[in-house]
């Protein structure tokens, strides 16, 4: 079971409820008793997974605690010490997030035992349900076990015994979730800065000689984990290498050398007298397909006739198969090869490795997060794998790839997670008796994900279009009631609801294929700015389920009839031509808490700007990065301009991910604001530069809507 991180679900965490029971309430002189868990799997209780161990806590048990949960001093003669117990449970517990109530109490206890018992004490992550209680209900005027359950309907029986306790206090998490999510905090991190933020609570539970429940963590070390390739320090070279490396007889020719690679489609051979496998590496040249390559480029067809040992490389750079990744990149790195000959402990071959392996190898993250979300069953899978976005994101940050491929990356992933839920929501609408769909139908991604430029906090922007059926007739409702079930399941699944309502749940977001043509028409023909609010992103369309060419032919019409509009680009347009001014008198940034918020100051007014005159102009791409390029080819039309705006654009979204990514870490809830003391003396400079590019946006949009 995968250790819990950052950016883990609430809603999806793989975690263990947990309670002890004590020889008393001081945790300077209260003894442990009693170790009691319950095994929480995708935020939900397995109650037939529980661990329970009593321990000997090498004093006698006082009476008015043996009055509270039972245990006697009898029944501890055979109970192991503190150290055995704890060896179990860490072994139970495998990593997993620690959930229960009033957790302060528990570890200041755990920390005394382990210090007495001469142990290492290592602090779980942890969540106490007492302080996330607190988060959500405030004004809670008792925050007992019991009515913190009571207040939740969560059922007590089997008080003050530690395994009933961890059940109870499971509960309560799963019911706290919920209230949780709603008020914008979703993943493990952001619980623990939540909970951080309860100074009163802390400091009279510091005052009780409590511990904090929860662990802090500074930025600088989740920084550094953030550059990382964690493949190359956590996986070995023998899980990526051929195990059986194809080995030819050293007088073969060249030509048989490149025929067999291409039969067996591989990029290397080896050579040996007597093609024997698993010898001393010293025995062995390698050919590769390089050096076929380099041959005929210097010598022509002619050079195929030549021995293959006549263009091979002895001896073989080699290393063993239990040597991890990262020390194979090393060495191909230092000595500018792409095959490395794998070798046992005895210095015999038993395989060979190529970048081309490694490649495919860490592409298994990528397909497994594709499995992830295709093998979802319920908002909690789907949670599970939205949470590895992050972890993707900051890879691929950390190693310099260009932001609107990882922006394009968290589209196509925010798309699957799309389609998945509309899959559940179908199986829901079987299962329920509501039967099959009564007509094709096809539901589609707008906005930034429709373009290919989701960050890591998106919400949902989606809409459905159908063959037939009038707005309220049964194939209308029946979407309806379809699509209120998948945007409830994204919602639950941390891509939350749309605040403005654009989503195929609102009549005005669902359709017939007639009946959004009409809407079309009425918004290019009437053009009036109160009925086009949200209406550019519309243009930003995806199929992402059902019949692709229902949106396909929907996307045709819209651009057709938005360019024959003039006042429509116009109005449009209307959206950015008072663009927020960013600085100060000075010449400084504005921020709020020291951040400025670059959706609102940049990546907005590029993408509204982009999407009015390519309409206009009939520059039907997806992407704002196309349009603009789109844009600056037509004859007449400022190529600059446009080419210092994309990079402005690049660069905003290069910044907001990085933050992002940073945030996750902190537990801070995601938004589209930058922390200016983050940035490089350098990269504030060109942040001023890229939001003085902006300013032009009005005077440009004026100058090209006609050109």
């Amino acid at each position: 079971m995968k250790p819990v991180h950052d950016a883990t679900p609430l809603i999806a965490a793989n975690a263990v409820a947990f309670d002890t029971e004590t020889t008393g309430l001081d945790v300077r002189e209260a003894r442990l008793l009693q170790i009691g868990a319950m095994a929480m799997v995708g935020g939900r209780l397995v109650p037939e997974d529980t661990f329970e161990a009593l321990v000997d806590p090498g004093i006698a048990v006082p009476p008015r605690a043996t009055a509270i949960h039972g245990i006697t001093g009898q029944m501890l003669r055979m109970a192991p010490d503190f150290a055995a117990a704890w060896e179990d449970f860490e072994g139970y517990r495998r990593g997993r997030l620690l959930i229960g109530y009033a957790l302060g109490f528990d570890l200041a206890i755990l920390e005394r035992e382990a210090g007495r018992a001469g142990l290492l004490w290592q602090a779980p992550r942890t969540l106490c349900v007492r302080m996330l209680a607190g988060i959500v209900n405030p004004d809670l005027p008792d925050a007992s076990l019991d009515a913190i359950a009571a207040w939740l309907d969560v059922e007590t029986a089997g008080r003050h015994n530690a395994v009933s306790d961890a059940r109870i206090a499971g509960e309560i998490f799963t019911a706290l979730v919920p209230h949780l999510t709603g008020m914008g905090i979703r993943t493990v991190a952001e619980a623990e800065r939540a909970s951080s933020l309860r100074s009163q609570a802390l400091r009279q539970q510091a005052e009780a000689g409590w511990s904090e429940p929860f662990l802090r963590r500074s930025d600088a070390s989740a920084r550094a984990l953030g550059v990382i390739d964690p493949y190359a320090f956590r996986h070995r070279v023998h899980e990526a290498a051929k195990p059986e490396p194809v080995v030819m007889r050293d007088d073969i020719t060249l030509q048989a050398a490149a025929e067999t690679m291409v039969e067996k489609r591989i990029s290397s051979l080896l050579l040996e007298p007597g093609a024997a496998s698993a010898r001393p590496v010293e025995d062995y040249a390698i050919v590769t397909e390089r050096d076929v390559l380099r041959a005929v480029a210097r010598s022509g067809a002619d050079a195929l006739a030549d021995p293959a040992m006549t263009h091979a490389a002895r001896p073989l750079v080699a290393i063993r198969k239990d040597a991890f990744f990262y020390q194979a990149l090393g060495l191909m790195n230092r000595h500018r090869i792409r095959h490395l000959a794998v070798t046992d402990e005895k210095g015999l071959l038993v395989g060979v490795l190529s970048a081309r392996d490694f490649l495919k190898f860490r592409a298994g993250a990528a397909v497994d997060l594709q499995a992830r979300i295709e093998g979802a069953s319920n908002p909690a899978d789907l949670a599970m794998a939205w949470s590895r976005v992050p972890v993707v994101a900051s890879a691929l940050l950390g190693e310099d790839i260009d932001a609107r491929i990882v922006a394009e990356i968290a589209s196509g992933i925010l798309c699957a997670m799309t389609a998945r839920a509309a899959e559940i929501a179908l199986d829901d609408m079987r299962f329920s008796g509501e039967g099959e769909a009564p007509c094709r139908f096809a539901i589609m991604v707008l906005g930034s994900g429709g373009r290919g430029e989701s960050l890591l906090a998106p919400d949902q922007d989606n809409a459905l279009v159908f063959d037939e059926g009038e707005p309220g007739s049964a194939a209308d409702l029946w979407f309806e009631r379809f699509a209120i079930r998948f945007t409830d399941h994204l919602h639950a699944a941390a891509i939350p609801l749309c605040k403005g309502g654009v989503m195929a749940r609102n009549a005005g977001w669902r359709g017939s294929s007639a009946e959004w043509r009409r809407r079309v028409d009425d918004w290019v023909i009437k053009a009036r700015p109160e009925d086009l609010l949200n209406v550019d992103i519309f243009y930003d369309l995806r199929p992402v389920h059902g019949e692709a060419q229902l949106v396909e032919s929907l996307r045709t019409y819209a651009w057709q009839r938005g360019g024959e509009h003039v006042e429509f680009a116009k109005q449009l347009g209307e959206s950015v031509r008072n663009v927020n001014n960013p600085f100060t008198l000075l010449g400084g940034l504005r921020t709020q808490e020291g951040r400025i918020d670059l959706k609102l100051n940049g990546l907005f007014p590029i993408a509204a700007m982009a999407r009015a005159l390519a309409i206009h102009h009939h520059v039907a791409r997806a992407s704002t990065r196309e349009r603009l390029e789109g844009l600056a080819a037509l004859p007449g039309m400022p190529r600059n301009d446009f080419t210092v705006l994309r990079d402005a654009h690049v660069f905003f979204l290069t910044l907001v991910l990085r933050q992002q990514v940073a945030d996750i870490g902190a537990g801070i809830p995601l938004s589209n604001h930058i922390a200016l003391d983050r940035l490089t003396g350098r990269e504030q400079k060109t942040l001023k530069d890229a939001l003085r590019s902006v300013a032009m946006i009005p005077e440009l949009v004026r100058a090209t809507m006609f050109a």
